[in-house]
């Protein structure tokens, strides 16, 4: 899902289509209050972000975000006017992964958000979120609300998997493929016990884990 943050209606309207058109999925903010309150329940994989907004502006919503250890891993690339070179040092200052000077050409646009995604991918991201649920990969820690939460290998590589992919529903083969390996011979209802004992030491948090009927199971992303 990618976010575009933008107060002029026509312009919002050109980058969804354009983004959809391509097969991404996307969603329009018309000003950064909305967009930083959507942040507190939801994680797009990118966010296209005018610098120039009503209200909360795109420089100091970028400032929140690397503020938050829970936000300041997503992508964000920024749009700023044509001749305003400081909008475009502050903002990679801050952390932004890159920016788009208006006008601009809404293939440009697309293949600037194809790279950082790319870009991202390769570095791999070290911490995954869901609300207040984190997950740093590289430390092996995960907490709720702040708390730790002490997670078998198992649990976690299964966490690992619902959070990098956030409403995807994968199958019981997938998720033994992927936590397992191709040549597990165990018993089947491993995968639902480990998922039940996942479930309960997530607390409330174990809820987002949904049983896909036919299927297996997925993360509610929001």
């Amino acid at each position: 899902m990618i976010w575009c943050v933008e107060d002029d209606n026509g312009i919002l309207e050109t980058e969804l289509y354009a983004l959809t058109s391509t097969g991404f999925a996307a969603r329009g903010f018309a000003d950064g209050a909305a967009a930083w309150d959507a942040l507190q329940t939801e994680r797009p994989e990118l966010i296209l972000l005018d610098v120039m907004l009503p209200g909360m502006d795109g420089v100091t919503l970028l400032r929140r975000m690397k503020e938050s250890p829970a936000l300041r891993g997503i992508p964000v690339i920024m749009a700023t006017a044509k001749g305003t070179e400081y909008d475009k040092i502050q903002s990679l200052d801050l952390g932004a992964d890159d920016y788009l000077v208006k006008p601009f050409g809404l293939m440009e646009m697309v293949s600037r958000v194809k790279a950082v995604l790319r870009r991202c991918e390769d570095k791999g991201r070290t911490v995954l979120t869901l609300g207040g649920l984190s997950m740093d990969t590289v430390a092996h820690i995960v907490t709720a609300d702040e708390q730790r939460v002490d997670l078998t290998y198992k649990e976690f590589e299964l966490l690992r998997l619902f959070l990098a992919h956030p409403g995807r529903a994968f199958t019981r083969e997938e998720l033994f493929s992927g936590v397992w390996g191709d040549n597990y011979q165990g018993e089947t209802r491993t995968l639902d016990m480990h998922i039940k004992t996942l479930r309960q030491k997530l607390g409330g948090y174990g809820a987002h884990i949904e049983t896909v009927r036919g299927v297996g199971y997925r993360l509610e992303g929001k």
